[in-house]
């Protein structure tokens, strides 16, 4: 398979998987065009692998925790908008009322990340492991930590509820 096959076959998979690793669709975009670019750049060695996509899946991933790490993540741009011009998305509003994707970004970098691979990929524990270059029982450990944090998340907020 070439790579401008690859591109346009799995380009919103990655898509895809940005926005539910990151929760922002901006970054989103750009970690799956990182991810294909440094896939461009090895195609030949991306082919060769037994899974192109388990590839790229990793580059993407890795962006991901690599961008987590860097200070210049956590700043949000500022500018003034004309609000009369502008139309708000509406899909925008139901991601941010969701109240997992909250608790989901409350969660580590890597937690976040093995929750969304196992449960909105569909990877099991070795696949994981592959992708991250940890141990399957890293995986293991890394997800009951990340659901025991959504857990008192959701019992923090069910007792929120109840106080007037």
């Amino acid at each position: 398979m070439e790579f401008e096959e690859y591109a346009s076959a799995r380009g919103q998979d990655l898509v895809r998987l940005g926005f539910t690793v990151s929760g922002d669709y901006q970054r989103a975009e750009d970690l799956a065009q990182i991810a294909l670019m440094q896939a461009f750049r090895n195609w030949r060695r991306v082919q060769r692998t037994e899974d192109p996509h388990n590839y790229v899946r990793r580059i993407l991933v890795n962006s991901y925790l690599s961008m987590t790490r860097k200070r210049s993540f956590t700043e949000a741009p500022a500018a003034d908008i004309d609000s009369e011009r502008t139309v708000p998305d509406p899909a925008i509003d139901i991601v941010n009322s969701d109240d997992l994707w909250r608790a989901l970004a409350r969660l580590s970098a890597r937690g976040r990340v093995v929750l969304v691979l196992r449960y909105y990929q569909d990877m099991d524990d070795r696949t994981i492991a592959d992708v991250l270059g940890i141990k399957p029982s890293s995986v293991r450990a890394t997800a009951s930590r990340a659901l025991a944090s959504l857990r008192t998340a959701r019992q923090y907020s069910r007792v929120d509820e109840r106080l007037p």
